[in-house]
């Protein structure tokens, strides 16, 4: 069984008033949080959500490679952490946005994911292009769209990558790829003028 991740330890000082933090079991079964010694704040550690968006370009999933650590240089399908109120289908339309160059409508639920050494639970969506052609954007190094069979598989950057394409890939309706070109290997030439990029997909 994974150990639990708990960077609770990291929080030393009260948010309202700036006193020191000490570790409490406030109900058996829960863990020990975080409780200001001088105000009686709880801090609770919660996690993240990340939303992310798994769609197709020209007989391929688009997936960007990371710009930015953690994973670097890594490949993932477009996506990132939701702001408060924001819901997690509007995160990864904007973040597509950002990263990749599209617009993109949220056509279904791929699944969610959360694992023990991780903060972060990961919210991913089936979509498809309403504008737009994949290029890199914001964070990201270049763009990709690969065939079920040429996905670089030693090269994501998250688990949660690698079952969410599985996942994707498994759906019925997912498995054909329509005008699916299954000899591109190498990711799409991304040195695009003002006009392509304007085009639609």
């Amino acid at each position: 069984m994974s150990k639990r991740f708990d960077d609770s330890s990291r929080y030393k000082f009260c948010l309202m008033c700036g006193s020191p933090f000490e570790r409490k079991i406030l109900k058996d079964g829960d863990p020990a949080r975080l409780v200001c010694t001088r105000c009686d704040y709880t801090y609770f550690v919660d996690p993240k959500i990340a939303s992310v968006a798994v769609f197709q370009s020209n007989g391929g999933i688009v997936m960007a490679r990371r710009g930015i650590e953690p994973s670097l240089g890594k490949w993932v399908c477009p996506g990132g952490f939701v702001e408060r109120g924001e819901s997690p289908a509007q995160t990864c339309v904007r973040e597509t946005q950002e990263e990749a160059g599209v617009t993109i409508e949220v056509t279904d639920l791929v699944n969610v994911y959360s694992y023990p050494e991780s903060i972060v639970i990961v919210v991913v969506y089936a979509a498809k292009i309403l504008k737009g052609i994949p290029a890199a954007g914001d964070e990201t190094l270049e763009v990709g769209i690969f065939s079920p069979d040429k996905i670089p598989w030693p090269d994501l950057a998250f688990p949660s990558t690698r079952d969410s394409l599985r996942d994707y890939l498994r759906h019925p309706s997912r498995s054909c790829f329509d005008g699916a070109q299954h000899e591109q290997e190498k990711p799409l030439t991304l040195s695009l003028s003002k006009g392509e990029r304007n085009m639609k997909c």
